[in-house]
């Protein structure tokens, strides 16, 4: 039986259309859920839109509309972004589903029932946009951190108590180093819960858009708490479910750095209290930056994931975004970079180099791909034993989420091929040595091989290209037959070879 891997995206707000850092969120999951699907892994990929709360009332208001028809149409845009980008997500949640409901409501009794819930009353800074309660030495120029308007609130409020899970929190960070991640991020959650932590309010009185409280539905639960338990509400925890007996606690959650706190702070407080087991890590990747200057609707320079697909390429697209930037900094979208990475990356050194090696086969050795040699020379051994170790340091990698680690990983194996086609010249071979020739170009179509398995997370599309014209099975895709497991099978004639990666060229047919 293959070993189960959940991972999960956060489920995203639906006061508005998707943008490129839900793009991004979801790519690196995507990424992630492919490259553990080809290692052999059980995989649950699950991702879905976090519907209730006042924002959500609010934006549906002032589309003239009420709040189900306004999340109807909002999260409809997210289930179309899933296709355009091509991701392979195994389940769509939404806040909305009845069995979400039950499971909320499931949970908040069994808090309750623990002694960890109480009524009482709340006077605070909220921030509608946050959907979060700030104190006043929180509190930036008169603003939330994040720069959002915040309004006094006072009202009755159910109490989470989660100050008493201060120490718990701190002892389970430094029993489960791996729990947080990036590191820079982990110290600043464990410096926020070092710093004391208050009882929670989890409901709300003044607006009705969300789940009710059992038996008080004159509340309706906070947002977060609601949001943060469809992890468990995809497993159907609540009845029992052997999904998630399979696959819970998540291996990963991907989020955010914006939204960290919640998922590393109350997220496992809650499961502590409700007695049920913690997610294995928490990863917060940085945001986007566009040209140099902050993303904003006011500066109208948020950037369409649509677009850029359309404009550039879905699998250029979704390799510039996991290669360009380290995993979990921020980065700075900038197009001429973008059309850098198309040209030099792909057209030239992947694309150039299965061309030049498929047409020397087609045209010297009538198509018919050579046997793999019995005795590799020296040059030959070297990049072919570069090829088999590539499996090892790309997972390792991955497993860090250093996603950009592990493409360039990839790609020196690729620069390796080049310098060694260069060096080794087959296309001068045919007439001196043609028996060597065929040697050569036998390591090549093997390198290229491993290397078109192993980008097949990142670029779905034009790695099954590349393998179609090396004439490899769908069954002999998979990492079991990386290395010397799954040699390129000789005799074989391949078609006419064709172009996988073009070089990008502006509406005046000009190169940048």
């Amino acid at each position: 039986m293959n070993k189960p891997y959940y991972l999960t995206t956060p489920i995203y707000y639906v006061n508005d259309k998707p943008h490129i850092g839900h793009a991004y969120t979801t790519l690196a999951c995507d990424f992630l859920a492919r490259f553990k699907r080809l290692d052999g892994f059980d995989v649950m990929f699950l991702t879905g839109t976090d519907e209730h709360g006042q924002k959500v009332q609010e934006a549906a208001n002032k589309a003239g509309t009420d709040p189900r028809s306004f999340t109807d149409s909002v999260s409809q845009n997210f289930r179309d972004l899933l296709g355009v980008m091509n991701f392979s997500n195994d389940a769509f949640i939404r806040t909305t589903e009845e069995r979400h409901y039950r499971s909320t409501q499931t949970l908040w009794s069994r808090l309750e029932e623990r002694g960890h819930i109480r009524l009482d009353k709340y006077a605070g800074w909220y921030s509608v946009r946050d959907e979060a309660f700030f104190t006043e030495t929180e509190l930036v120029d008169g603003k939330a951190p994040t720069g959002a308007p915040v309004e006094w609130v006072e009202e009755p409020s159910y109490f989470f108590n989660l100050s008493h899970w201060q120490q718990p929190l701190l002892e389970y960070y430094q029993q489960n180093p791996d729990f947080i991640a990036p590191e820079g991020r982990k110290k600043e959650v464990i410096s926020f819960v070092s710093s004391g932590l208050r009882d929670l309010s989890v409901s709300r009185t003044t607006f009705d858009w969300g789940i009710p409280v059992p038996k008080d539905s004159a509340h309706v639960m906070y947002v977060w708490l609601d949001a943060l338990t469809n992890y468990i509400t995809a497993l159907d925890w609540h009845e029992g479910a052997e999904a998630f007996e399979k696959y819970w606690p998540a291996d990963l959650h991907m989020v955010g750095k914006d939204i960290l706190r919640f998922h590393a702070v109350y997220w496992p407080a809650f499961l502590m209290a409700a007695e049920l087991p913690l997610p294995k890590r928490v990863f917060a990747h940085g945001w986007w930056t566009n040209e140099g200057e902050k993303i904003s609707k006011s500066l109208g320079n948020v950037i369409d994931p649509l677009k850029l697909v359309e404009e550039y390429g879905l699998d250029q697209t979704r390799y510039f975004l996991m290669r360009e930037v380290p995993f979990g900094r921020d980065g700075d979208f900038v197009r001429d970079q973008m059309i850098q990475r198309i040209n030099s990356d792909l057209a030239n050194d992947i694309g150039n180099l299965a061309q030049r090696t498929l047409s020397l086969v087609f045209k010297n050795l009538d198509g018919v791909i050579p046997a793999f040699p019995k005795k590799l020379q020296t040059e030959d051994a070297a990049l072919i034993e570069a090829a088999d170790g590539l499996l090892d340091a790309v997972r390792a990698e991955m497993d860090k989420q250093a996603f950009h680690e592990a493409l360039r990983l990839v790609w020196e194996v690729i620069a390796k091929a080049n310098r060694y086609i260069d060096q080794t010249a087959p296309w001068a071979l045919k007439k001196t040595d043609p028996a060597r020739m065929a040697e050569v170009l036998a390591v090549l179509l093997e390198t290229i091989r491993q290397v078109a398995i192993l980008i097949q997370p990142i670029m779905p599309v034009s790695a099954a290209r590349l393998l179609d014209q090396l004439l490899i099975e769908e069954g002999a895709r998979d990492f079991a037959v990386i290395g010397g497991a799954g040699r390129i099978a000789s005799g074989q004639t391949i078609a006419r070879p064709e172009g996988v990666f073009p070089r990008f060229m502006d509406e005046k047919g000009e190169e940048h």
